[in-house]
């Protein structure tokens, strides 16, 4: 976990759309804790090919005097239609009681003891820092101690502060943690980080402090971090993609200008970031991350704690766990042929490996990698966590989620399913090498959030929390279906509908989809989306297309560049197959996708808008001939393809849907939802397609969160808020016009 923590920053870059994919998702969930995240500035004046011939430009000026005009009249516009539906008041209501009820599960990390919870409810709403012993945090009511107050400290510095989450130390066998709390303002991914003692509760005196930028830190020791930002301010030091591309060794005491280089990268690579791993015998390996691109990582030790790098002998398409009983632990991305001497070893992709660390470049026949876990066809390794002497590995089999604890045996490795609830998705919300306690969370569809304990020196599994059940599931019923998608293969999702359905066509539906990034799309609860929908009648679908992870790497890979079509054609089988079935018909069929399953959404709007009458669209890459210039988007030509590159272009050319908009086309009325915060995806996308909308005289609805960064929402109030405008807007659109 050490490894994990240390590269929190790096996952972010490399699943750099993944934010705000959760299905309607509600708060502290297992799944999407707080981040430590990191800085990029807008590339909205830079030239392309098709520059001179969109006179729609000055909308990417994400705070320009014009754009935020037109922003407020469309806010104005579209709430005034929205609001004023009786609906929106019920579902508001409904959609506050679930966001800010006390009955939540605090999620947590442990350390010495001490469970740790970020928590914002009415009271709190920007939210506190906090923590609680661990025999309380198991009791109905724990006793919670407040570290830090992020609404005081906002009104006390006048600041839009949003916690974004804290890297924390202490020496092996000691408990004095010193933290690093990043704070965004208004919900950016870029952060000013500041070192923060939790034995006083208090911002360290001169101690460790960084301004606002997409930074990654990690800890050395209390007295050095490895850091990678925006040195000197001025963007010199970015890559294409906004992201850091030197590594500087800092020490307490010296002012951040007089760090020490130890890795620089190029422009055109994703980024460099920093990480530690800690080795058995509590010695600190430092190290470094390069993405080439956007899948492929190049890792770099420094054995002596100097500038020597050596580079780990993995594939590039891999992705490193850490080190474990003298073990390189890691996943690959690839098939991979290993030669040692007079052996050759090969290694199916999505599998995990281990092999015997060493300071060396090559393989011999002594370090040649072993299997632990081979999945077949329907499998994905999810993650791999680090315990007191077991790793825990998460599968998804046939898009189920099972546990298993792993252990190096003599010979090979022993691998045993751990005995917790199926038919659902399992996740591990805390593993820790030197913590005792293991938290793991279960959920479904209709079974609400439970987490448990787990001790890997006992294997004893125990319950700790519920969440109660926000809506009532008893005449819901799940199904697991699957469609032949346009080249044949099997596409299967997911289907949450009233018992004794009648199959006549007229059931709303909403239909949500992603479909990049290896992102992997799973059974989850949503009080919002039960209280909101479910309850009132709608159904539900969570279709499993290509570009996601559930079925491993080469699921992902199918729906690349110039492949992607593929990942549209999945989508639009499974929207076939419900109005073939007569589950629902075009008229009460809407579609819902955020980030990249924004853009899904923007292709769906233009390739098929006759299945459709309902369309959200949230914070989405839209102008897929610019994306590259916008923000963190060139870090994303390895899914999309580039704009640069002739064949790719010709292909984003017939893909991309704001340049496959045709006035003349009849559309369902769309729904954009976007963060003029974001600065992760251009606002400028969303803005854009809806003013060509407008200029045609055809009708959409625009929101706009002046806050919120690319969740689209800084505070639990406004994910109310979010959540009742597209309930609303699909209740308008879907559940009108019914014969029942």
């Amino acid at each position: 976990m050490e490894l994990i923590r240390s590269m929190m920053l790096a996952t972010i870059v490399l699943l750099g759309l993944s934010a705000c994919i959760t299905q309607q998702s509600d708060v502290s969930s297992a799944s999407n804790p707080p981040e430590v995240s990191s800085n990029a500035t807008s590339s909205a004046g830079s030239e392309t090919t098709n520059s001179a011939d969109d006179p729609y430009l000055w909308l990417e000026e994400v705070e320009g005097e014009d754009a935020l005009n037109w922003v407020r009249s469309q806010n104005q516009r579209s709430l005034a239609k929205l609001q004023a539906n009786p609906v929106y008041s019920e579902l508001e209501a409904k959609a506050l009681d679930v966001v800010n009820a006390s009955e939540r599960i605090p999620y947590g990390s442990i350390r010495d003891g001490f469970v740790y919870n970020f928590w914002q409810d009415t009271t709190n709403v920007r939210g506190l820092w906090r923590r609680t012993s661990l025999s309380s945090y198991a009791t109905d009511e724990p006793e919670w101690e407040t570290i830090l107050d992020i609404d005081k400290l906002a009104e006390s510095e006048n600041k839009n502060w949003v916690y974004k989450g804290a890297n924390c130390y202490t020496a092996k066998a000691k408990a004095d943690y010193k933290c690093l709390v990043s704070l965004s303002d208004g919900g950016k991914d870029a952060v000013v980080i500041r070192e923060f003692d939790l034995t006083t509760k208090r911002f360290v005196q001169d101690g460790f402090e960084l301004p606002e930028a997409k930074s990654g830190t990690a800890w050395v020791d209390y007295n050095t971090l490895l850091v990678t930002t925006n040195w000197g301010g001025d963007g010199s030091t970015l890559t294409d993609s906004g992201y850091p591309t030197t590594v500087k060794r800092w020490q307490r005491g010296k002012p951040l200008s007089e760090a020490q280089t130890i890795y620089s990268g190029n422009k055109k690579q994703v980024g460099v970031f920093p990480f530690v791993v800690k080795k058995d015998d509590g010695t600190t390996l430092q190290a470094a991350v390069v993405a080439p691109t956007f899948f492929t990582r190049h890792y770099f030790v420094f054995p002596d704690g100097n500038e020597q790098a050596v580079r780990l002998p993995i594939p590039e398409k891999s992705s490193l766990i850490g080190l474990f009983e003298g073990q390189l632990v890691f996943t690959i991305n690839q098939d991979w042929t290993v030669k040692a001497g007079n052996t050759t070893a090969q290694f199916k992709i999505g599998s995990l490996l281990a092999m015997p660390y060493s300071a060396n470049e090559q393989i011999t026949q002594a370090s040649l990698p072993e299997v632990i876990f081979e999945p077949n066809d329907r499998q994905a390794v999810e993650s791999v966590s680090m315990t007191k002497g077991q790793l825990l590995m998460t599968v998804s089999d046939n898009v189920v989620g099972k546990v298993f604890a792993v252990t190096k045996g003599q010979p090979g490795w022993k691998i045993k399913q751990l005995d917790l609830p199926e038919n659902g998705t399992l996740s591990v919300s805390f593993a820790d090498k030197d913590e005792a306690t293991v938290l793991i969370n279960y959920e479904g569809f209709l079974t609400s959030d439970s987490l448990m304990s787990y001790s890997p020196a006992t294997g004893n599994i125990s319950h700790l929390k519920s969440l109660p059940s926000w809506f009532d599931a008893d005449d819901l019923v799940v199904e697991q279906k699957e469609v032949a998608s346009k080249d044949g293969t099997m596409i299967p999702f997911f289907i949450i509908h009233k018992k004794g359905i009648k199959h006549d066509g007229q059931t709303p539906t909403l239909l949500y989809g992603y479909g990049g990034f290896k992102i992997s799309m799973r059974p989850n609860y949503s009080g919002l989306r039960g209280k909101l929908w479910l309850e009132r009648g709608g159904a539900y679908v969570l279709a499993n297309i290509r570009g996601g992870g559930e079925f491993g790497p080469k699921w992902h890979q199918a729906g690349l560049k110039t492949n992607r079509q593929v990942v549209y054609d999945d989508f639009i089988a499974v929207g076939e197959w419900l109005i073939d079935h007569k589950l629902t018909s075009p008229e009460h069929l809407g579609i819902q996708g955020g980030s990249n399953g924004g853009l899904l959404m923007g292709v769906m709007l233009t390739q098929r808008p006759d299945l459709w009458n309902a369309v959200i669209v949230q914070v989405p890459l839209l102008d897929m001939l610019r994306f590259h210039l916008l923000l963190a988007g060139a870090s994303w030509v390895g899914e999309y393809g580039s704009p640069d590159v002739p064949k790719e272009r010709e292909w984003l050319e017939k893909m991309s849907p704001y340049h496959n908009f045709h006035a003349e086309t009849d559309y369902p009325e769309p729904f954009f939802v976007t963060s003029t915060k974001d600065d992760r995806v251009h606002p400028g996308h969303a803005r854009k397609m809806a003013r060509l909308f407008e200029a045609s005289g055809k009708p959409f609805l625009y929101y706009e969160n002046i806050d919120g960064g690319h969740s689209a929402a800084a505070n639990q109030q406004e994910t109310a808020k979010r959540a009742a405008l597209e309930f609303t807007y699909l209740t308008e659109k879907l559940m009108t016009n019914r014969s029942h």
